[in-house]
């Protein structure tokens, strides 16, 4: 009876040791298939056309951070104002196997052969800010921004309303087709006099003196719409030297521009809220990386227009403190 039982405890022992064994095999590869679950973090880059001192593109950039921040992205920003030089950057970014790029198309032309080698490399590829009438042609897949020409036109009617006569659009990057369909929607929807003012961006005294000039020219300018939120302090001051009676509306926020709508400085601002254009942007690359998700079903995704005026600022000056609006 002695014997038997050792004999059944051995045998006990041997189904024991042998079922250790084999959990520990199965641990393993279970460990070895949830690693291949999980692959490296994908690189996204994100390549505009930002002037040094654009505080939009701070914005911009802010929201495509808070996107990659929740996706897990590595993301890469770059700009160049040159748009060859810009150009080269998504071809340098294609080159560094990035696994998307969000860009913008301020000048179409000259961008599409390196948004089209990134498709054809098969990277996706999604448009910001810039470019909604030349996204599709090169292969892009989504269009994240603002109709400019429906912008525009949503100002001159503004204008219209307000008995405005004659509205100087001031244009602070010649060439960009963007700013270009801006001013011609203006047009569209005002009944009154629309001149452009073309001015170099970069250098806000420089805009100040052209603004100043223009408005010596001409007295019975009674309106300066300005197409970024610098260049509108900057009319601002212009105003104020020439001893013009000229309002001034602008496109687009900064804090400074916000400050002064608060204290009636500047009559209303055009925002296309570039926050969520580069959130959208990193968020939809991530989306269709992961899920094959593609917004906007073929067509553009629109972030604006929408007025800031003293009827809803003191809703968004806060937000403009905080950096995101």
């Amino acid at each position: 009876m002695a014997r038997m039982s050792f004999a059944y405890i051995l045998s006990v022992l041997m189904v024991a040791v042998a079922a250790c064994s084999g959990g520990e095999r199965a641990g393993t590869t279970t460990t070895s298939s949830a690693t291949n679950d999980h692959p490296p973090r994908a690189t996204v880059a994100l390549i505009t056309h930002q002037a040094p001192g654009d505080t939009f593109w701070d914005l911009v950039r802010r929201g495509a951070e808070a996107a990659a921040a929740k996706d897990d992205i590595d993301l890469r920003y770059s700009r160049d104002p040159d748009a060859a030089a810009q150009a080269n950057l998504v071809r340098s970014a294609v080159n560094g196997r990035v696994a998307g790029i969000a860009v913008t198309l301020a000048n179409p032309v000259v961008m599409a052969p390196a948004v089209q080698s990134a498709v054809a490399a098969g990277i996706p590829v999604v448009a910001v800010n810039s470019g909604i009438t030349a996204w599709k042609a090169m292969g892009a897949m989504e269009y994240f921004g603002q109709d400019e020409a429906i912008a525009g036109q949503a100002a001159g009617e503004r204008f219209t309303h307000e008995g405005a006569r004659n509205v100087l659009c001031v244009i602070h990057e010649p060439g960009h087709v963007g700013l270009e369909a801006r001013c011609d929607g203006v047009a569209r929807g005002f009944t009154g006099k629309t001149q452009k003012l073309y001015v170099n961006g970069v250098d806000n005294a420089t805009v100040k003196r052209a603004v100043t000039a223009q408005l010596q020219q001409d007295f019975s300018i009674d309106r300066i719409l300005t197409l970024g939120a610098q260049m509108a302090l900057a009319a601002r001051e212009a105003v104020a030297e020439a001893n013009s009676y000229a309002r001034v509306a602008t496109f687009d926020t900064n804090a400074g521009v916000v400050d002064a709508i608060n204290k009636g400085m500047i009559e209303w601002a055009i925002d296309q809220q570039p926050f969520l254009q580069g959130y959208l942007a990193v968020d939809s690359l991530w989306l269709y990386l992961t899920n094959k998700n593609v917004i906007g079903g073929g067509q553009a995704t629109l972030t604006g227009p929408s007025f800031i005026d003293d009827t809803n600022i003191k809703s968004v000056a806060h937000l403009a403190e905080a950096g995101t609006r």
